[in-house]
């Protein structure tokens, strides 16, 4: 199996890579990605000589690159990461957002289509492109669940959801959809909540929390993404959506505490914020149609795997200082630019 993974220098995507090349050894993984600002190959170091992996820096909205990779790697699967992914940038510039998650879907899908016809393409989404649920727990997101989104990043997800979607209905190709909950686990970018509150609390920093800090999230640990997208990959039927939760619903306020408690901070760090545009006060999750259908379930609890993440970032603080310092960015010239010239 030929397995082409877009955005695989990202959060998911590298540990996505990382898990495919434990869990199916077997495999040739080819990385595809830009290198924004949230792409880092630091994630993957150690991989560059692996030999059922290679790295191509490419723009998915890039026609004539996509066909490049496609040409030279004939991939049995496509597995989508690639997206901008942070609301508050997407409130900024929506403008970016369009480009890569609805225009660069649209190229992967047509170049797909054109050159590996037979090949499965799972589009990795997110529970946003639904909206915002109430407080009440007893309703959660279903496949079935009308899709609202409510910020530009859910509104281009949203689009790009639609249109692997008519590219199942229209030209028959094998197309299935994911949508997840809030990930949390290494290498995660330090803008978002979990690992942002991590290094801003070890150093004493305010803890910036948006409103109430009531705002609920579904979490579901990296590792049980990846093995969800594994199963989604190898058993999903074409053509459906298959939802991935962690059955994990946790106040934003409520995981800074647990952090804050964790590092032994004071909670007088909290310093509560303006709340952003159209925050969505709740996501959770209803994955029964995995769990039943594909035999699919988390395996990590969050008290555990909370605390496992927060040491993980302290052992990896020159990674967290590289990253928040912009140094990371060097790292795809110092590996691969001899290579790159020879």
């Amino acid at each position: 199996m030929r397995v082409l993974i877009t955005g695989g220098a990202g959060f998911i995507g590298s540990n996505l890579v990382h898990f495919l090349l434990r869990e199916r050894p077997e495999w040739t993984l080819i990385n595809v990605d830009v290198l924004t600002y949230a792409g880092n190959l630091e994630n993957l170091a150690g991989l560059e000589n692996h030999p059922n992996y290679c790295f191509v820096k490419a723009d998915i909205a890039d026609v004539s690159a996509m066909e490049k990779v496609f040409e030279e790697h004939q991939p049995d699967a496509v597995l989508h990461l690639a997206a901008e992914s942070h609301v508050d940038r997407s409130i900024l510039d929506p403008s970016a957002f369009i480009r890569t998650n609805v225009l660069g879907t649209q190229v992967l899908l047509d170049v797909t289509r054109k050159l590996a016809k037979d090949c499965r393409f799972v589009h990795v989404s997110t529970d946003e492109v639904y909206g915002a649920l109430p407080r009440t727990k007893e309703r959660r997101f279903s496949e079935r669940t009308n899709v609202k989104p409510n910020s530009p990043y859910s509104a281009s997800k949203a689009a790009s959801d639609l249109l692997v979607r008519a590219a199942c209905k229209t030209f028959g190709l094998d197309t299935v959809i994911t949508r997840c909950s809030n990930n949390y686990g290494p290498y995660q970018f330090p803008e978002k909540l979990i690992p942002l509150m991590i290094a801003n609390a070890r150093e004493d920093k305010p803890l910036p929390v948006y409103g109430d800090g009531s705002q609920i999230r579904d979490w579901l640990y990296v590792d049980d993404h990846c093995s969800a997208l594994l199963t989604v990959l190898e058993k999903g039927k074409s053509g459906e959506v298959y939802n991935i939760g962690g059955d994990n619903e946790w106040q934003n306020i409520e995981v800074i505490r647990l952090i804050l408690e964790y590092l032994s901070k004071p909670k007088s760090l909290i310093r509560k914020v303006k709340d952003r545009p159209g925050h969505d006060r709740r996501y959770a999750i209803n994955a029964t149609k995995l769990k039943e259908k594909l035999g699919w379930s988390p395996s990590r609890i969050f008290e555990q795997a909370l605390p496992e993440t927060i040491d993980w970032y302290i052992a990896q603080d020159e990674w967290v200082q590289r990253v928040r310092s912009g140094k990371y960015q060097s790292y795809f010239e110092d590996q691969y630019g001899t290579r790159l010239s020879e």
